[in-house]
């Protein structure tokens, strides 16, 4: 009886945090790849900002979203979200952790992102710019195994069209519906 309320009390937690967060949306991709690129952290880190996502949940009615990267002192990354909802600005912090790449995959491409609590999501680079000339990456798409969560990454809030489109072609190329996909607005 003792080892079971552990096990009871661990599957309750979840399927209360599963009411929180809310119900995922639609599959846009059944055959999700795996990155294709290996990614420098160092190239990586700073200021991106959403221009496009899958709506997710905990993100409905999100404008004007940023995530923040940083090094933290154990190797671990440190994530700061921030979007403008209803006027307000709400931020979420967390931190991701490298996945060791298997034999034969980039290097650095996955990751594992936690808001709270011991839990962890994939974070996927499945594709990103060459380097600039101050040497970071213009873009990136960020995705998961599930197919459900999309996100494309600029280092502008306002991005050209040319990028745009560049960005849209490669989602679409990489099998994702870009009918799901949904424009993230900033100031």
């Amino acid at each position: 009886m003792t080892i079971r309320a552990p096990i009871l009390l661990t599957f309750a937690a979840l399927f209360m945090l599963s009411g929180c967060v809310g119900q995922a949306g639609p599959v846009g991709n059944s055959a999700v790849p795996q990155p294709v690129k290996s990614v420098e952290i160092s190239r990586y880190l700073g200021r991106w900002y959403e221009m496009a996502r899958y709506e997710a949940p905990f993100q409905k009615g999100c404008e004007g979203v940023t995530a923040d990267y940083s090094l933290r002192d154990d190797g671990k990354i440190a994530v700061i979200n921030s979007c403008t909802k209803n006027g307000k600005v709400s931020t979420a912090k967390g931190r991701a952790k490298i996945v060791d790449a298997e034999d034969g995959q980039p290097q650095n491409a996955k990751l594992k992102v936690s808001f709270f609590g011991p839990f962890y999501g994939d974070y996927w680079v499945l594709d990103r710019a060459e380097p600039n000339s101050s040497g970071q990456y213009d873009w990136s798409i960020v995705g998961e195994p599930s197919g459900r969560y999309l996100w494309m990454l600029t280092r502008t809030a306002n991005p050209d069209d040319n990028v745009r489109a560049a960005i849209k072609a490669r989602v679409i190329d990489m099998g994702y519906d870009w009918s799901l996909v949904r424009q993230t607005k900033h100031d």
